[in-house]
C-alpha cells in the first residue's frame, strides 16, 4: 500500500511517499480502507518531535479516519465488511491514517454519518470530538445560555459553534474579520473580529456586565484569562490548549475551569453523527489535498492566517466528480 511516512522529526519535507506492508487485522480488529483523513495541530506537533520518544520512527501520522471495512479479524461480530465507518486513532500509535489501509480495534469505530462525504466525516473525529468534550462533557452547555468561543473559524472552534447552537445557546465567536461571515453562517449570533475589536468591551456592553455562562478557548491559551472578566459568577471556562496569565478571577467569581484532552471518542462520534444527520452539524473544510500532498497541508495549517479555516481534509481515495 501507499503511505506517507516520516523517518525523522522536522519540517514538512520529512514526509516520504513509500510502499508499505498492508496490515492484517488480528483478533478483535478490522482492516479499513482509508478514504479520507485530515490534518490537526497534533499532526504537526508529532512531526516536529514535540512528543519525543513517545513516537517510534519510522511512523505514519494521521489521527482521523473515514473509510470502508474490508476485512474482519477473529471475534468481530458487530461490524460487517462494507460498513462505512469513522474514528480517531491514538496520538502515539505510529501507525496512522496517512496510508491506504489501517488496522484498528473494532471497539473504537462507529458508523460514518450517512449524510456526509468521507472527506467531511474525516474532518470530525479529533476536532469534533474535542469540541464535544469541551462544550458538552465539560461545560455542560444548556438551552438559553450564552457562550463565548475563541477561534470560531478554526477546526475545533467551528464544531464548537455548531454544537453550542444545536444545544440552544446564544453564541459569540471571535475570528479574523475575513472569517466573520463564515462564522455567522455556521451559527454564531455575534462574530467578533479579534484583530480590530475588543471582545471584553463588547461582552461587557452587550451582556450589561453580567457576562457569559461559558467561555471556550480553542486558540493558544492567551485569551482564557481575560475572558474570565466577562464570564458570569459561577460560570464555566474551558481550554483545549492551556493558560497564559492569572486565573485569579476564576477564584473570585467561583468559575469552574476545565482542561480538555480528548479520550473515549466513540460515544462522542455517535452523538455527532446524530446531529450531522439532522443537518445541525456541517463540517467546514477549507482545503482538500491528495495523500501525496500532505507536506503542503501541514505547511498551510502551521502558517494559518487568512485563507486557512475549518479543517484541511486529505482524500486518500479521490472523490467522484
Amino acid at each position: 500500500m501507499k503511505a506517507m511516512v516520516i523517518t525523522s522529526f522536522g519540517e514538512p519535507d520529512v514526509f516520504e511517499e513509500r510502499d508499505w506492508n498492508q496490515p492484517t487485522p488480528g483478533r478483535g480488529e478490522v482492516l479499513v480502507k482509508v478514504h479520507a483523513t485530515s490534518v490537526n495541530p497534533a499532526d504537526y506537533g508529532v512531526r516536529q518531535g514535540l512528543f519525543g520518544s513517545g513516537i517510534k520512527l519510522p511512523a505514519i501520522l494521521g489521527y482521523d479516519v473515514s473509510g470502508v471495512v474490508e476485512e474482519l479479524g477473529e471475534g468481530v461480530e458487530d461490524v460487517a465488511v462494507g460498513d462505512e465507518v469513522y474514528y480517531a486513532i491514538g496520538l502515539l500509535s505510529g501507525s496512522g491514517a496517512n496510508a491506504e489501509y489501517h488496522v484498528t480495534p473494532a471497539s473504537i469505530i462507529t458508523n460514518k454519518p450517512s449524510s456526509l462525504s468521507h472527506a467531511e466525516a474525516a474532518s470530525i473525529p479529533v476536532a469534533g470530538g474535542t469540541a464535544w468534550a469541551a462544550m458538552v462533557t465539560k461545560a455542560d452547555v444548556r438551552l438559553g445560555e450564552t457562550v463565548l468561543i475563541h477561534g470560531g473559524a478554526g477546526g475545533v472552534g467551528s464544531f464548537a459553534v455548531q454544537i453550542a447552537k444545536a444545544a440552544g445557546a446564544y453564541v459569540y465567536a471571535t475570528c479574523g474579520g475575513y472569517n466573520a461571515e463564515l462564522v455567522r453562517s455556521i451559527g454564531a449570533d455575534r462574530a467578533i473580529d479579534y484583530q480590530n475589536e475588543d471582545f471584553v468591551g463588547i461582552l461587557e456592553q452587550e451582556t450589561n456586565r453580567v457576562g457569559v455562562d461559558i467561555c471556550l478557548d480553542t486558540t493558544m491559551g492567551k485569551v482564557l484569562a481575560p475572558s474570565l472578566k466577562v464570564t458570569k459568577a459561577n460560570g464555566r471556562a474551558v481550554t483545549i490548549t492551556g493558560v497564559e496569565g492569572s486565573l485569579d478571577a476564576a477564584v473570585y467569581k467561583n468559575i469552574t475551569v476545565h482542561f480538555v484532552h480528548l479520550d473515549n471518542v466513540r460515544p462522542k462520534l455517535e452523538a455527532l453523527r446524530t446531529i450531522a444527520e439532522r443537518g445541525q452539524l456541517v463540517p467546514v473544510i477549507g482545503r482538500t489535498f491528495p495523500l501525496s500532498q500532505i507536506p503542503e497541508a501541514h505547511k498551510q495549517l502551521e502558517q494559518g492566517g487568512k485563507g486557512v479555516y475549518g479543517k484541511i481534509a486529505i482524500e486518500v481515495v479521490p472523490s467522484k466528480p
